[in-house]
């Protein structure tokens, strides 16, 4: 049966909740105060990672987290501040860096990505989309025995829960980026992922959805939800109010704001990142982690792209030039002859991750309001996940059985 529903967000997450419910035959609507040309969706690695199977919040986490806390250029950087619910996130973040919350995310991790790698190819085919696409994998770079060794045992399990990967030596992963001087001694290669150019496929979604059919407004704010019983009746804009018959909440680091004052107290908490984008030639040809540094190089179409940190600071667009410049000195120090211009250091960009204290998203119905779906609190995969989110939340709100067990990602899930 069809119905009315109303999108809140437009990123990655929002247009694949879209797309798949236009494809079930609702009627769909995006709204996004923003003007759908920046942020997370714009500026991420591009990467598809069924290799990121360990949660954010994992053992020792927290304690590196406490260790970087006065180091604002360290790759994780949590700000203090006096915030009733920044408090209960950290709080609740720190309970969930254990190996219990891994070893109940691990399966889910995999799944959820596996099924989206699966869905990034389906999509391209069937519009017929242009964006870059590609399964070289990713190759985890490491300069110390130390890291080696971790990174060794994450692959062990990876091989364990049936994931493409490999060790490679200093001489496999040279052979393998014979065009660029790489300071290593080895790593892991995940032949289980793939990369895209995320502005590509942006673009083209935002230009095949009102074609199919679904209203696309950006620079709309929704201010308020208005309910009646366990229903959400009303989406008040600073533009007009809905009345949809369900709605989904995909506005990432903003979703926890909406919500609240419905009184779900949903823990979410902004994870500032930052790219930069260098059109220098040069030679790197395989997307990569230069793992003591945690910063994503990706080849995408036209330039390379370096990503990174993880910044909980609340929600501000502030570029920090010291971690700019730590993203930049992480390629020179693994990629010797790679020097990132202060014209490309400049023109560095960043994007709000929606971080939940546990490091897994939140997707599914809430239990207080019967036609209000959430899909956010991906941390760093919601691109790699935005494909199977979207498809999830189509086949939840067209009473069909899911694609995977969504039990894992409850929003009302306690921590």
């Amino acid at each position: 049966m069809s119905k009315e529903v109303l999108v809140i967000g437009g990123g990655i997450v929002g247009l694949c909740c879209a797309y798949y419910l236009k494809q079930e035959g609702h009627e769909v609507r995006v709204i996004d105060k923003s003007a759908m040309d920046h942020g997370a969706s714009y500026v991420n690695a591009g990467y598809l990672t069924p290799s990121h199977i360990i949660p954010l919040a994992a053992p020792g986490v927290m304690k590196k987290g406490l260790k970087w806390m006065f180091n604002s250029a360290s790759p994780l950087y949590i700000k203090p501040r006096l915030e009733a619910n920044f408090i209960k996130w950290t709080l609740a973040f720190n309970r969930s860096c254990s190996q219990a919350n891994v070893d109940r995310s691990v399966r889910a991790i995999r799944d959820i990505n596996l099924l989206s790698r699966e869905l990034f190819p389906e999509l391209k085919a069937k519009e017929d989309f242009q964006f870059q696409l590609e399964r070289k994998g990713l190759i985890m770079l490491c300069q110390t025995q130390k890291m080696l060794d971790a990174e060794l045992a994450v692959a062990d399990l990876a091989a364990k829960e049936g994931l493409e990967v490999a060790p490679v030596t200093r001489e496999e992963i040279i052979a393998m980026e014979p065009d660029v001087k790489i300071d290593t001694i080895g790593g892991v290669h995940f032949g289980c992922d793939g990369h895209t150019t995320p502005n590509q496929l942006m673009a083209e979604l935002k230009q095949r959805l009102p074609q199919m059919g679904v209203k696309i407004q950006a620079q709309e704010a929704v201010e308020r939800l208005e309910t009646n019983g366990q229903k959400i009746q009303k989406v008040i804009t600073d533009q007009g109010e809905y009345q949809p018959v369900e709605v989904v909440l995909a506005s990432g680091s903003w979703s926890a704001q909406l919500v609240r004052s419905l009184g779900i107290p949903m823990l979410l908490e902004a994870g500032k990142g930052y790219r930069i984008n260098s059109t220098q030639d040069l030679g790197i040809n395989m997307p990569a982690i230069l793992c003591e540094s945690k910063v994503a190089v990706t080849p995408m179409h036209g330039f390379t792209r370096f990503a990174g940190t993880m910044e909980i600071a609340g929600i501000n667009h502030k570029i920090r030039p010291e971690r700019v410049n730590a993203i930049a000195a992480a390629a020179t120090k693994y990629y010797p002859g790679v020097h990132i211009t202060d014209v490309e250091k400049k023109e560095a960009a960043c994007g709000l991750r929606p971080v939940s204290p546990d490091g897994m998203a939140y997707i599914g119905r809430t239990a207080k309001f019967g036609n209000l779906a959430i899909a956010t609190g991906h941390a760093m995969m919601g691109w790699s996940m935005g494909p199977a989110t979207g498809k999830l939340i189509a086949e939840l709100l067209s009473d069909k059985p899911t694609s995977m067990d969504l039990s894992p990602f409850n929003p009302d899930r306690k921590f």
